[in-house]
C-alpha cells in the first residue's frame, strides 16, 4: 500500500499512518483539534506546510482563501473540520486537516490495518470523519452530485452507522434509524420500526455486491421484527438493489417497506409489491388503482419534496385490494397472472377514465402523480 500523502514534515516512513490507525497516545490531538478557535487553527494550518501536492497537478500554494470549515455532525454545529478546497472549484475539497497535519482527501478513509475489513460498526471518532468524509464529500461533493440531485447532510452525532471497508479503504456506508429513536429535534413523534436511512456505495467500487450485502447485514440485525423499512422516496439504483436482494432472497419480501417517517402502516409501501406493480403496468399507466383509497374515494397522490420529506403509502400486504393482491402466491412470491389477468387491466383503464373525469371537473391537471428525486443511494 502507497504512503499517505501528508504534509507534516518528518512523519514519512515505514511507520506512517493514516488518520483512521492513530494510536490512543494521539487520539487528543484529534478529537480537540475539530472544537479549537478556527482563528488559531487556520493559523496552525497555514504553518503546517507551504505547498500543497496535488496528485496529477501541481504544486498548490496554501491560502486561507482556500480553507473552510464543515460541521461534522448534523446536532453539534461547534465541532468542525477544516479543509482545503481547490481554488478553481470551491465544491472540491482537496484535503483536510487533522492531527496537525494536512492529508489528501483520499487518505482520510484509508486504513493500514488488514483486520479491518468488511462491515463494522462506526463506533471512534476517527470512523466518525471517515463517515463524514464518505457522506458529505466523496458523495456529496466528488461523485454523487455529478449525476443526482440528492444530498446527504451531516449525520447526528450517535446515527447508528456501519463502514464497509475493502481492501484497505472505506467503500461503503449505511446508517439506520433504529425504533424507538425520534424521528428529528422538532418532533415527539418516533420510529415504530428500524428504518434504512441512507446508503452509499463508491463508484470505484460498485457492481461488486456491496449494497446487496449491506441489506442483507440489516435485514439479519433485526430477526426478530416483522416489518424493516427504507427511507422513502428510494434512488431507481437502489430500487435495483432491492429487486435483486429480493430475488436472492424470497423471505424477506414481506419484510421490507418504503417508509414514510415515523412509519406507521399508513405511512409504508411493500417495496416487492411496488416492484411488481411497475413491471406489470406500462410506465404511462396511472397504477392507483391498485392501491388503498383514501375516505373521500381518492387514491393518494405522491408529491415532490425535500430530501427530508417523505411519501404517503398504501397499506399493508393484507389489506391490498384483490387486483395488488395477485402479484403473490401464498408464499409471498411472485407468480404469473391467471388467464383472467386482462381484467384488472380492464379496470385500470376504467379507472383511469373515471379518475380523469373527476380530475377535470375540479379543474386539476390530468397527469398522474409528480416525478420524484430519491434519496437513499447505491
Amino acid at each position: 500500500m502507497a504512503a499517505p500523502s501528508r504534509l507534516r514534515a518528518g512523519r514519512g516512513g515505514a511507520d506512517c499512518v493514516f488518520p483512521m490507525d492513530i494510536k490512543d497516545e494521539n487520539l487528543d490531538i484529534l478529537e480537540t483539534g475539530p472544537h479549537k478557535n478556527h482563528a488559531k487553527r487556520i493559523e496552525e494550518a497555514s504553518l503546517a506546510a507551504e505547498h500543497f501536492s496535488v496528485p496529477g497537478q501541481e504544486n498548490m500554494k496554501l491560502e486561507t482563501s482556500s480553507m473552510s470549515f464543515l460541521p461534522l455532525y448534523r446536532d453539534d454545529s461547534k465541532c468542525t473540520l477544516l479543509v482545503l478546497t481547490d481554488p478553481q472549484d470551491k465544491n472540491r475539497v482537496l484535503a483536510i486537516y487533522l492531527n496537525n497535519s494536512w492529508w489528501l482527501t483520499e487518505d482520510v478513509v484509508k486504513t493500514s490495518d488488514p483486520s479491518r475489513e468488511g462491515l463494522m460498526q462506526v463506533q471512534t471518532f476517527q470512523e466518525r470523519i471517515v463517515l463524514f468524509v464518505l457522506n458529505c464529500i466523496i458523495f456529496g461533493m466528488l461523485e454523487g452530485s455529478l449525476t443526482h440531485n440528492t444530498v446527504f447532510v451531516p449525520h447526528p452525532k450517535k446515527e447508528h452507522s456501519k463502514i464497509f471497508w475493502r481492501s484497505g479503504e472505506a467503500a461503503a456506508f449505511y446508517t439506520i434509524k433504529k425504533k424507538g429513536n425520534l424521528c428529528d429535534g422538532h418532533t415527539s413523534q418516533c420510529y415504530m420500526l428500524p428504518v434504512l436511512d441512507t446508503m452509499f456505495v463508491r463508484r470505484k467500487f460498485r457492481r461488486c455486491g456491496l449494497g446487496i450485502q449491506m441489506l442483507q447485514d440489516f435485514c439479519q440485525s433485526f430477526p426478530s421484527e416483522d416489518a424493516l423499512g427504507l427511507s422513502c422516496p428510494l434512488s431507481a439504483e437502489m430500487e435495483k438493489v432491492c429487486q435483486r436482494f429480493l430475488e436472492i432472497y424470497p423471505k424477506e419480501r414481506s419484510r421490507l417497506w418504503e417508509v414514510e417517517a415515523p412509519g406507521d402502516w399508513t405511512q409504508r409501501v411493500n417495496i416487492w409489491l411496488k416492484i411488481q406493480l411497475e413491471q406489470t403496468f406500462p410506465k404511462n399507466a396511472d397504477v392507483s388503482c391498485c392501491m388503498p383509497k383514501s375516505q373521500d374515494g381518492e387514491a393518494e397522490q405522491l408529491e415532490e419534496g425535500r430530501m427530508n420529506t417523505r411519501v404517503g403509502c398504501i397499506l399493508p400486504l393484507g389489506a391490498l385490494p384483490d387486483e395488488a393482491r395477485a402479484c403473490f402466491d401464498d408464499s409471498g412470491e411472485a407468480r404469473e397472472s391467471s388467464p383472467r389477468s386482462d381484467e384488472p387491466l380492464v379496470q385500470l383503464k376504467a379507472e383511469e377514465r373515471k379518475d380523469l373525469k373527476k380530475r377535470m371537473s375540479r379543474g386539476e391537471p390530468a397527469e398522474g402523480s409528480v416525478s420524484k428525486h430519491f434519496r437513499t443511494m447505491s
